[in-house]
């Protein structure tokens, strides 16, 4: 069975970054198809997957169109029970569903002040009363999930669909150098140190964007590279 998903550009959609790891991590087959977020083209680009209008978007081989998130990962779950994509213990399935839907509907201070962009490490970034109200959310969560774990670095010790939809809170972390504990950090530098996600940084850098979209006025430093 080969997938057919429609993301946007991968220096900057957080979605799209979720959506791609759920197939790329798992190894299902899929093609990669590029909508024009950023040049004017997403809705031309997306036209003949309608009513889905925003990215990602999932085709399955029988032509089903899929959008959304979580209802992309249950589709795929569903599909490939082989696979594992949530944790196989109960009690950790369901907690994982719920961080994974609590991050697709909550955490709004840290995605609106933190927009995903994966060139640089913005330094001085300031944290309001809202945001670390985010992150102290991300550290209960995270804390929680840790009590799952028999083995592994990932939120339910073996890699699962949860680390798919908080890939890009690691990642808005690392890039705007976040306040956040040892542990939290440790889980970050695991998610952004992880092979496939090192792919999708590097194909996303190979566009160069004049002006950058999300200059937050302080300085920068390199993107850590391990």
């Amino acid at each position: 069975m080969t997938y057919e998903l429609y993301i946007g550009d991968r220096t900057f959609s957080s979605w799209s970054l979720r959506g791609w790891l759920m197939l790329e991590k798992f190894g299902l087959g899929f093609n990669t198809h590029l909508i024009g977020l950023y040049g004017g083209t997403m809705a031309t680009d997306m036209a003949h997957l309608a009513p889905a209008k925003l990215v990602p978007t999932l085709q399955t081989a029988d032509g089903t169109v899929v959008g959304e998130s979580l209802a992309i990962a249950e589709t795929l779950a569903e599909n490939h029970p082989d696979k594992k994509m949530w944790p196989t213990d109960p009690v950790a399935r369901a907690t994982a569903r719920w961080f994974g839907a609590e991050m697709a509907s909550s955490f709004g201070q840290l995605r609106r002040q933190c927009p995903m962009q994966l060139q640089h490490v913005n330094k001085g970034f300031s944290v309001d009363a809202g945001l670390k109200a985010d992150l102290d959310r991300l550290e209960i969560i995270w804390t929680h999930a840790a009590k799952f774990k028999s083995d592994g670095p990932w939120l339910f010790g073996a890699y699962s669909l949860a680390d798919c939809m908080f890939a890009p809170v690691a990642a808005r972390i690392i890039g705007y150098d976040l306040p956040v504990s040892d542990a939290a950090r440790a889980y970050c530098d695991t998610t952004i140190n992880d092979p496939a996600f090192k792919a999708w940084r590097a194909e996303g850098l190979k566009t160069v964007y004049d002006p950058f979209p999300y200059d937050m006025g302080v300085p920068t430093t390199p993107w850590p590279v391990s």
